[in-house]
């Protein structure tokens, strides 16, 4: 495993009963990157996700966080992690953004797990990075879909983690509101330097922020750049021609001539 690597993956197999969900995934995250995981429904992405995340047992094959294979590693802290939100926020909830953010925090520290001072300037930094931090003292249930899921990301944001992992985040977020927060992983990618994988049905988006594809459909269909994505014969088998190049964006946008997130 390379001195950079975040994840490694080796031959994963996963099967519920007869039904076999992963089969043979291989792949390496170095340190820096943005990974779009993207496949169609069924393709075994969550359960993909949730086996790294430790949360599945059973599985076949191997796969090392930070160079510890995953039944071992227990430094979680070091993993954020932002499930799926498919209804809104309980609005009879009574927590607010700070103390939702600051649970984030927990997985940092050892017992007895209290709060101190120094808890609350990196509650404070992150709510100004996530540009939240007018929002404080309001209770969570009060606020928009996208504001909750700033605070959402902010909570597992909190204990700094190295990689950041996301669960289609934009599923019940307006289209607004849907580039905002892309335009907020991005940033924590680009400038704080944070790995990160995301999740996502919308794969004729993914191209414009991530720098790499991995498409699964129980199996790696595809995993590296966009423009290895772009220029693969196998892949123009795969989705056709014209799809394959709305995916990749490695192109320029018929108005502006511009190349949208490629090179």
């Amino acid at each position: 495993m390379p001195l950079d690597a975040v994840l490694s993956v080796k031959d994963l197999s996963f099967s519920y009963g007869t039904a076999e969900v992963l089969s043979g995934v291989s792949f390496e995250v170095r340190r820096g990157d943005y990974i779009g995981l993207a496949g169609p429904n069924g393709a075994g992405k969550t359960t993909l996700i949730r086996t790294l995340l430790g949360l599945a047992d059973g599985y076949a094959g191997s796969a090392r966080l930070f160079g510890t294979d995953i039944r071992d590693f227990g430094e979680w802290g070091r993993v954020g992690y932002l499930p799926q939100r498919v209804n809104v926020f309980n609005p009879l909830f009574p927590a607010t953004v700070m103390e939702v953010v600051r649970l984030g925090l927990l997985s940092r520290k050892t017992f007895p797990k209290r709060f101190d001072s120094r808890d609350a300037d990196r509650v404070k930094e992150v709510l100004d990075m996530m540009g939240i931090a007018a929002l404080a003292g309001k209770p969570v249930g009060e606020l928009s879909g996208g504001q909750q899921q700033r605070v959402f990301l902010a909570r597992a944001l909190a204990p700094a983690p190295e990689l950041l992992i996301l669960d289609e985040p934009s599923t019940a977020l307006d289209p607004v509101s849907r580039e905002s927060f892309y335009d907020v992983i991005k940033m924590l990618n680009s400038e704080k330097g944070i790995t990160s994988i995301l999740i996502t049905h919308d794969t004729a988006q993914i191209g414009r922020y991530a720098n790499k594809l991995l498409y699964l459909d129980k199996k790696v269909v595809f995993y590296g750049p966009f423009g290895d994505f772009c220029h693969s014969q196998e892949m123009t088998a795969y989705f056709g021609a014209h799809s394959q190049h709305l995916i990749c964006h490695q192109h320029p946008t018929p108005l502006s001539g511009r190349v949208p997130g490629g090179g």
